[in-house]
């Protein structure tokens, strides 16, 4: 008994400390400014907040070495432009959201410039059948 206790503790102590040496992955988004410019007559401000919240849970999983800076709304003027969207997807709305970030020397996964900066980076949400914003494609 004694022996298979004592084999927990060693294999939980080797788990947390293997664990602490884990990098990080994903963005970092601890500092995001939302720019909030831009009223809307389409979208609440519970619908705009969501969409920032779903492209910062995107950012920080996925891009790696990457510090998002800015989140704002481009105004309603590109309603045409969220319609297409929203058709090409095949859902009734979408949205587009703007950003700028920071990349670092290790160029993000490799698809980035290192050490620069991206300004109006487009993200592309649509609102799936829970209701729920969704992140499709971003870029452009």
């Amino acid at each position: 008994m004694k022996r298979s206790f004592l084999v927990v503790i060693v294999l939980t102590t080797l788990l947390l400390f293997t664990g602490c040496s884990i990098k990080n992955k994903g963005g970092n988004i601890d500092h995001v400014k939302i720019v909030d410019e831009k009223s809307s007559e389409i979208y609440s401000e519970d619908d705009l907040e969501t969409a920032y919240e779903t492209v910062k849970d995107y950012f920080s999983s996925e891009f790696d070495g990457c510090t998002l800076t800015t989140l704002y709304y481009p105004g309603d003027t590109y309603a045409d432009e969220f319609d297409e969207w929203a058709e090409q997807y095949g859902f009734e709305e979408a949205i587009v959201i703007c950003s700028a970030f920071d990349v670092d020397a290790s160029g993000g996964d490799g698809s980035l410039n290192p050490n620069s900066t991206y300004d109006d980076w487009k993200w592309i949400l649509i609102r799936n059948d829970r209701g729920e914003w969704e992140h499709v494609d971003h870029g452009y």
